[in-house]
C-alpha cells in the first residue's frame, strides 16, 4: 500500500493503458503486459517495439480467455507464432497442472481442453 504509493509518486512505477505506450521509447525499465491476450496484433507490435536499451519486458495472458469481438485474432497468439525462432525471446506456457486454485477448476479446464479437441 503505502510502499506502492511512494514508488508511483516517485515516477518509479508507473501503471499505464496501453493506448499510453504509443510513441514511447522506455529505457532501462522492467515492463509487464498484463492479460495481453486481449491485445490486437498491432497493439502487440506496438507494446514490444516500445523497449529502449536496458529494457526487459514480461508479458502474462492465457490465450483461451481472449475477449476480443468478433474473431479477431489475439496479438498474444500472433507474437508467440513469429517470434518463436528469436533466441532472446522466451515463452512459459501453464497448463491444467499448474493451478493453483481450487482443484475442481483444473477438472473444469479440463472439460473445456476436450470439448475443444472434439469440435
Amino acid at each position: 500500500g503505502d510502499m506502492l504509493q511512494k514508488k508511483t509518486t516517485s515516477g518509479d512505477i508507473e501503471i499505464a493503458p496501453l493506448a499510453f505506450m504509443r510513441g514511447r521509447t522506455l529505457k532501462n525499465a522492467f515492463v509487464i503486459l498484463d492479460e495481453a491476450q486481449n491485445t490486437t496484433a498491432m497493439q502487440m507490435k506496438m507494446f514490444l517495439t516500445r523497449m529502449g536499451q536496458g529494457t526487459r519486458m514480461v508479458i502474462t495472458g492465457d490465450p483461451t480467455q481472449t475477449d476480443l469481438p468478433n474473431h479477431t485474432p489475439s496479438g498474444l497468439k500472433e507474437a508467440i507464432h513469429i517470434l518463436k525462432d528469436i533466441p532472446e525471446v522466451a515463452f512459459i506456457h501453464f497448463d491444467k497442472s499448474d493451478v493453483v486454485r481450487h482443484k475442481l477448476v483444473g477438472k473444469i479446464i479440463s472439460a473445456y481442453d476436450d470439448h475443444e479437441r472434439k469440435q
